[in-house]
């Protein structure tokens, strides 16, 4: 099997996974899981032993400020975070939940293809951690290349979150994101996040394999999110 091959193989499941970012990502979630219970086909991850992680406590959504990214709306806090925003990389959050929800958020979004090296590389070098972090690199750098211009625009909301765990030293949280599918369908998934608090700034860790796929879940219903205000 020829490179370009490959690589549109490998394309739907990093699309899924970056459903946080484009429509055609959550259109293959949709359709990547047929049937009565899409869980039951692809279950999230697993998240690290309860003494590890505790329930988080209720963050406050309602002045967050939120901004355009690439046709992507990004929320952003005075009090937590970014702090630093360079040629399209974000990074210095505050060490609270809602400091490492916002980073969660900002870091995978930044990670993706369509943004080209600019951004992608330095912000999976810098903040992105974990084995597979080298791995995600290559895919990445590989799906940019097969991109078609045309498709370096994403378009999919988030539209809210829920924890499954946060200390100070690392955060584990599903984001939900939606975007058109076939017609007039909304089409949702999940996608689940970890982070941890490394020299001073949390850090995104790489999913396993480098495929963001391997991380995230078709659903159904937002049931049991805590969902973002309207209107932002």
């Amino acid at each position: 099997m020829s490179t370009r091959k490959t690589l549109r193989k490998r394309r739907a499941p990093y699309l899924l996974a970056v459903a946080l970012l484009a429509a055609s990502a959550l259109l293959y979630a949709a359709t990547r899981f047929n049937g009565p219970d899409p869980a039951e086909h692809r279950p999230l991850p697993q998240v690290p032993p309860t003494s590890q992680l505790q329930a988080a406590p209720q963050v406050e959504l309602t002045d967050l400020t939120w901004s355009d990214y690439h046709g992507v709306r990004l929320p952003s806090s005075v009090a937590d975070g970014p702090f630093r925003t360079v040629d399209g990389t974000a990074s210095g959050f505050s060490r609270t939940p809602r400091g490492a929800l916002l980073a969660a958020i900002h870091i995978v979004v930044r990670a993706d293809a369509r943004w080209g090296p600019g951004v992608f590389e330095p912000t999976i070098t810098h903040q992105v951690t974990g084995p597979d972090q080298g791995v995600l690199m290559e895919a990445v750098r590989g799906f940019h290349a097969v991109l078609a211009p045309e498709s370096r625009k994403a378009y999919a909301v988030i539209e809210g979150f829920r924890w499954q765990g946060y200390t100070p030293d690392a955060a584990s949280v599903e984001i939900v994101s939606a975007g058109p599918g076939d017609g007039s369908v909304t089409v949702r998934a999940a996608t689940r996040l970890q982070v941890q608090w490394q020299a001073g700034d949390w850090r995104l860790v790489a999913p396993p394999g480098g495929e963001w796929g391997n991380s995230a879940a078709a659903i159904h219903s937002t049931d049991g999110y805590t969902l973002f205000p309207a209107g932002r």
